[in-house]
C-alpha cells in the first residue's frame, strides 16, 4: 500500500492511499480518516460509497465528516467508484464506464476483467483495511452512500446483513431495475437477462427476503433526479411490505449535491455511532 498523502485533522489523520488490486487488475485509490485514539484502541469502521462520476476525493474534500467521526471515534473509509487507467475499458457517456462501476461484478465483455467493484468492496478492500489499519474493528461496520453509492450501500448491506450494524444513504438509486441509469448500467455490465440484475436492486432483494434492522434515507425534494432515477417511494413500499423500519426524510429545497450531503452528514454518522457502540 502506497501513501499518497496524510494530513492531521481534528486530532486524527486523513490519509489517501493507493494499492494494486488483484480484483480489478488496476491500481485503486481510497481515503481513510482515523480519528484520535489511545494506543491499542479498536474503532468501528464506516464505509462511504460515492456516486456517478465521483472518486474517493468528492466526499473526502466536501463531505464534512471528520469532526463528527473524531468526536464519536469512527474510522471513515471512502473507496473509488470504479477501476481506472489507460488499459481499462470506458464509455463516452458520463453514466457508464469509468466513474460508474455501479458496485457490480460485470459479466459482459469488455467490462468483466476490471469492473468487479462488488468483490472489491465486499472482500478485497476490507481485508486490506484490516491488515494495514490496526485500529480498525471490522466486527463493527456500518455502510452509507450517495446516489449510485447509496444503491451500492443498500445492496451490499442487504446481501451481507450480518456484517453491517448500520445502513444509511443520501438520495440512493432505490431500484436500478426501474430507472434509466440502472437499466443502462446493469444491462451493459450484466447482459440482457434481468434475473441477473436482481442482486443489485435493493427493492428486489427485499422482496426476495433480505432484511435490515433499520434504515435511514435523506432525500432532497429539489433533486433533479428524484422522479426519473431515484424513486424513493419504491423503497418505502418495499420496506413497508417487509416490515423494515425505514426513516425516509424528504428535505425541502435540497438538491443532489454535496451541499445537501454535508448538511446531513452529522445525522448519518450519529445514526451509525448509535449502532456501532
Amino acid at each position: 500500500m502506497e501513501t499518497i498523502s496524510q494530513n492531521k485533522a481534528y486530532g486524527g489523520v486523513q490519509g489517501v492511499y493507493r494499492h494494486q488490486s488483484a480484483t480489478t487488475g488496476t491500481d485503486m485509490t481510497f481515503s481513510v480518516y482515523v480519528p484520535p485514539h489511545d494506543d491499542g484502541a479498536k474503532l468501528p469502521v464506516l464505509w462511504y460509497l460515492s456516486g456517478l462520476t465521483c472518486t474517493h476525493a468528492n466526499v473526502t474534500d466536501k463531505g464534512e465528516y471528520r469532526r463528527s467521526c473524531a468526536e464519536r471515534g469512527i474510522i471513515f473509509v471512502a473507496p473509488d467508484t470504479s477501476p481506472r487507467g489507460g488499459g481499462v475499458p470506458d464509455d463516452e457517456s458520463w453514466d457508464f464506464g469509468q466513474g460508474a462501476g455501479f458496485y457490480v461484478d460485470a459479466t459482459e465483455e469488455p467490462w468483466s476483467t476490471n469492473f468487479r467493484m462488488r468483490s472489491y468492496i465486499e472482500d478485497e478492500l476490507p481485508a486490506l483495511i484490516a491488515r494495514e489499519f490496526p485500529a480498525a474493528d471490522l466486527s463493527r461496520q456500518g455502510i452509507m452512500g450517495h446516489s449510485m453509492g447509496g444503491h451500492g450501500a443498500l445492496t451490499i448491506a442487504l446481501r451481507n446483513p450480518a456484517r453491517f450494524r448500520s445502513v444509511s444513504a443520501f438520495a440512493p438509486i432505490a431500484s436500478p431495475l426501474n430507472c434509466p441509469w440502472g437499466e443502462k448500467a446493469l444491462g451493459g455490465y450484466l447482459g440482457p437477462d434481468r434475473g441477473a440484475w436482481m442482486p443489485y436492486d435493493a427493492c428486489a432483494l427485499i422482496a426476495g427476503g433480505a432484511r435490515l434492522d433499520a434504515l435511514l434515507i435523506d432525500q432532497g425534494d429539489a433533486d433533479p433526479f428524484l422522479k426519473e432515477q431515484l424513486k424513493p417511494e419504491l423503497l418505502q413500499q418495499a420496506c413497508d411490505e417487509a416490515g423494515i423500519p425505514l426513516t425516509l426524510r424528504m428535505q425541502p429545497g435540497y438538491d443532489h449535491s454535496y451541499y445537501f450531503i454535508a448538511t446531513f452528514m452529522d445525522d448519518h454518522i450519529a445514526w451509525a455511532a448509535e449502532r456501532l457502540r
